[in-house]
Order: C-alpha cells, then structure tokens, then sequence
C-alpha cells in the first residue's frame, strides 16, 4: 500500500523534527512550545500546498541568530508582526514570479552565512550547555568561550550536551540496524534515559500547553512595522528565510527522480506558513535540510507524509507534553552544537583555497562579518564582495605599446573590458610614456568601456602636451 510508505516516512520526520522544533526555539530566545508551533504548521499548511512535493518546513537552525537578536531587541509580542508581514512579502515575492531569481547568489556568500550561523549557535549553545546565560553578541560570545569551558567541565550539564554530541557524531558507525533510528531521536533517548537513571542534576524542557504560548500580534505589535529597524529585520527574515528555502529545494530535487520544484509556488508556500505563524506568534519557519532529507531517505514519495509529520507533532504536544519534560536542555543543546559544526563546509575549504582563492576569501569575511555583526549585514557584505571580485576578474584589460625607434608617434591599443577597477593600471601605464611625442590611443578592441574610464582617459589626453586620438568610440 503506498500510504504505508507515507505514513512511515512521516513518523521518521516527525521523530528528527521533534527535538529539533524545541531546540531551534529555545535556542531562539522563545518558549520551545513556538518551535512545536512552527513545525506543525510547517506541515499542515506548507506542507498541503504546491511547490515542492518532499521538502519539509519547520523552525530552522539557520534563522536562530536573527531570531534571537529580534527577541532581544523588540520582544517577543514583537516576533509575531514580523514573522507575519515577512511572510507576506514572500507571498508578494512569489506572486510577481521572482522565486527562480534566489537561486542567482554566490555560492560561497551561502556557505559563508551558513558558516558564520553555524559559529554562532555553537558558541551560543555552549553556554546553554553550561547553564550560563550568553553573551549579545557574537565575538562576545567566541572571548568567553574559554573561561566556560574551564569553569564549566565538571558540571553534569556538559557532561550531558557532550555525550549527546558525542552520540551524534559517532551514530553512522552504529550498525544499520541501530541507525534506522534517526540519529537526534536516539541520541537524546538515550542521554535523557541515562541523566534519569543516574539522577543527574540538570535542567529540563518545561512544555506547557500549546494554547496558552499562542499570542497572535495585536494593534501596538504591529503599529511597530513602521519603524526602520523593524522593517530592516522583516527583509533580513524575509530574504533569508527565502534563500535558505530555495537553496533546499534544489539540494532535495537532487536526492530524488520525482517531480521537480517549482521556485515560485514553493516561494509562495512558504509565505503562507510564515503568515499563519505569524498569526500565531510563532517562529518562522523555512524549509530545512535535515528534516527533508530524512523524508526523502525513508521512501517518502509525496506530500503526504510532510502533512503527517505536522499532524504528530500536533498530537504528540497536545496528548503527552509531559514526555517532553524529562528532556534535558543540554541535550537538546547537544543536537543544536552538532547541527552548527555540520553547517561550517570544513572539507571544502581547502580544496576551495587552493582552486579559487577569491571564493575563499569570500566565504571566510562572510562568516566572520556574521559573527562580528548580524546575519543580515553579514550576509549583505558577502554579497558586495562576491560582486567586486566578480567585477575585478571579468574586468580585465590588455595595454600593448608600439614604441619603435624612428616612429613618428607612439601606439597604444587596449582590448578587453576597461572599468573604473582598471583606471590604476591603465593610467600608470600612460603616464610612464615618454612625453612630447604623439599618441595613436586605439580602444577598437575593447569589448566595454565605462563611463568613469573614458571620463579619465579623456582627461589624460586633455592634460597631455602633444594630443592623443581616440578612436573609434567604444561601446
């Protein structure tokens, strides 16, 4: 029966997405009950609508730092508005078809930002592990990292968050029959069943009821959207969220031979789950990696099993919250700290520095800018590089000076592009010509030349005492 298959996959999704909604919300600033929230309506709305048929939607590890900068800056009443007008301009987004155009970004900005968010929420669930409360920013965080782990080693809490990252990141050498389990559901199976057993003194997740966590945004909430720093967040929450999305349909499209997605509607599924979060108060969600990839490995081949994977959560929160209580925090730090270390490209970065070194350089200032600064900025800053370096290497320009003895003037031909990023060599080439001599400058070879280079060019046979000629004009 093709159900079974479906509701068997759906049961593996829900088991990974489980520990991860709670962990994702914590790890936000947020009561882990919205990270439930998020991952059912993940399902139930995302998952029903058109788009990509395999990928699942929930709260993201991506999205942690610049939920909790938001949290912190504007409250949690706040978070509400934003996921709800972020999701409405994905909705707008989609509608106007610009969904395919996210796909159009430098692969080495989005390893970056992934690097930098993955930095991040380690150092940050660091200090959950510890039980201390972390510092506002990132490089604050990193400074305090030694004297944690110092003070902390002996305490029963990172005892717990490393036996979970130990246990993460030992399971693919468990045999196959144990790794059908998905790995986050039996690393903290078994790190809660032994802090019970041993009676170990840390703290739990306290789950309450989903109802009483859902606070939809009211008038003074979002009478707040007017201001510029909260509209300048609704972009960062909006974009990003998109771009992570997309960037997981086409890494799911690649593990499977079913339907192909389609960007825009996809787009517009996910605005839809973040209005309805929104509504809700909750986090936002965006398509995730691990959760789609476990779907697709289970022998998911619809849509059907994303929606039951809501429909669990959904009845797991409400009928058994109290199983979710006897989970450590550290543990679900533990999962968090491992999902972080998978998101930093650590194999790829030397073959990526020695092949293309400008990439390189563009991945590291992106994940250091998302450190030292924001997600948005961060990422912002990426993008301004991947477009100078782009520039700077499809801006090259070939000077040839004929300046034979006896010639009655000298000949310079230039061929390739010639931009404002090529002024420099250009002029100190021309300006190392022997004066009081005529100057045949021929640009019929160049394929571009912009406004700033032929304004200096011009200038240069201005200033010069024997005049030069252009010719012909350059396109």
């Amino acid at each position: 029966m093709p159900w079974r298959g479906e509701i068997a996959a759906s049961l593996v999704v829900f088991l990974v997405a489980l520990p991860l909604c709670a962990g994702v919300a914590i790890a936000s600033g947020a009561p882990p009950e919205l990270g439930l929230v998020t991952g059912i309506v993940g399902g139930l709305v995302a998952g029903l609508l058109p788009g990509s048929s395999l990928q699942v939607s929930g709260p993201a590890a991506g999205l942690t730092v610049l939920v909790f900068d938001a949290v912190q800056r504007y409250g949690l009443p706040v978070l509400g508005a934003i996921v709800l007008a972020a999701g409405l301009v994905q909705l707008a987004l989609g509608a106007l078809r610009l969904g395919r155009w996210f796909r159009a970004i430098s692969i080495a900005v989005v390893e970056g930002m992934l690097a930098g968010i993955g930095l991040t929420i380690i150092a940050g669930q660091l200090y959950t592990m510890a039980g201390e409360k972390a510092p506002g920013s990132g490089l604050a965080k990193l400074a305090g990292l030694p004297a944690l782990l110092w003070d902390g080693l002996a305490s029963p809490a990172v005892a717990v968050g490393a036996a979970t990252v130990a246990c993460l990141a030992g399971w693919r050498f468990l045999p196959r029959r144990v790794r059908a389990v998905p790995a986050p559901l039996g690393a903290v199976a078994l790190v809660t069943a032994a802090s019970w057993l041993l009676a170990a003194p840390v703290a739990h997740l306290e789950i309450a009821g989903l109802l009483g966590v859902v606070q939809p945004p009211g008038g003074d909430e979002l009478a707040r959207l007017a201001e510029l720093g909260v509209l300048g967040t609704v972009a960062a929450f909006a974009l990003i969220s998109s771009a992570e999305s997309l960037f997981s349909a086409a890494a799911v499209d690649g593990m499977h031979t079913g339907p192909r997605t389609d960007y825009d509607k996809e787009l517009m599924a996910q605005g839809a789950g973040n209005t309805v979060c929104g509504l809700l108060g909750a986090l936002p969600m965006t398509a995730v990696i691990v959760r789609s990839s476990a779907n697709v490995q289970a022998g998911a081949r619809t849509k059907a099993s994303r929606v039951l994977h809501g429909v669990w959560l959904l009845l797991f929160t409400a009928a058994l919250p109290g199983v979710l209580g006897a989970i450590p925090v550290a543990a679900l730090a533990g999962v968090l700290v491992h999902a972080g270390w998978r998101l930093i490209p650590l194999r790829g970065l030397v073959p990526l520095w020695r092949r293309h070194r400008g990439e390189a350089v563009v991945l590291a200032a992106t994940a250091g800018a998302v450190v030292a600064l924001n997600l948005f900025e961060g990422v912002l800053l990426g993008l301004l590089l991947a477009v100078v370096k782009t520039a700077w290497e499809t801006s090259h320009v070939h000077i040839e000076v004929d300046d034979r003895p006896g010639a009655p003037q000298i000949g310079v031909a230039l061929t390739g592009s010639a931009t404002f990023l090529r002024i420099p060599h250009i002029l100190g080439t021309l300006e190392a010509l022997p004066p009081g001599r005529p100057v045949d400058l021929d640009l019929s070879g160049l394929r571009h030349l912009d406004h700033a280079c032929r304004t200096t060019l011009t200038d240069w046979t201005d200033r010069r005492n024997t005049p030069a000629r252009l010719v012909p004009d350059a396109a």
